[in-house]
C-alpha cells in the first residue's frame, strides 16, 4: 500500500475523558491500529475538533482516512466504529490486542491555562 491508500484512524482525546477511555479499551481489545492525539497538548488538534464538533472540544472525535475518503465522528459508539473499520479499513484490524484496564491518562487532570 502506498501512503495515499494506507488507511489511518486518528482518535482525538483529552485526559480524564471516560468516553475516550471506553473507546480506547474497545479499540485495544480488538487489535485496531490507531493514533491518539491529546487536544490539550496540541492546539492544532483542538482547533480541528472544534471545526468538526460545532465549535466545541467534544471528545473522542475520530477521523478515519480510507483511500480518498476522510470521515469524522464525534463521540461514536465503539461497537459501531468497529463495524465501520472492519468494513471500510480492514487493514487497521491487525494490531496487537491489549487488555490493560486503565492508563494514567484516563485519570482526570486540570486543564492547562489558555494562552491568547
Amino acid at each position: 500500500m502506498t501512503a495515499e491508500t494506507t488507511p489511518e484512524l486518528v482518535v482525538y482525546r483529552r485526559p480524564g475523558c471516560p468516553f475516550c477511555a471506553r473507546l480506547r479499551r474497545v479499540l485495544n481489545r480488538n487489535g485496531i491500529i490507531y493514533r491518539e492525539v491529546d487536544i490539550w497538548d496540541d492546539p492544532e488538534a483542538a482547533a480541528f475538533v472544534r471545526t468538526v464538533a460545532d465549535g466545541n472540544e467534544t471528545v473522542p472525535t475520530v477521523k478515519l482516512k480510507a483511500g480518498a475518503k476522510e470521515r469524522y465522528w464525534v463521540n461514536p459508539r465503539p461497537q459501531w466504529l468497529l463495524t465501520v473499520i472492519n468494513t471500510d479499513a480492514p487493514a487497521l484490524t491487525g494490531g496487537p490486542k491489549s487488555y490493560w484496564p486503565i492508563r494514567r491518562d484516563d485519570l482526570p487532570r486540570p486543564r492547562p491555562p489558555q494562552t491568547n
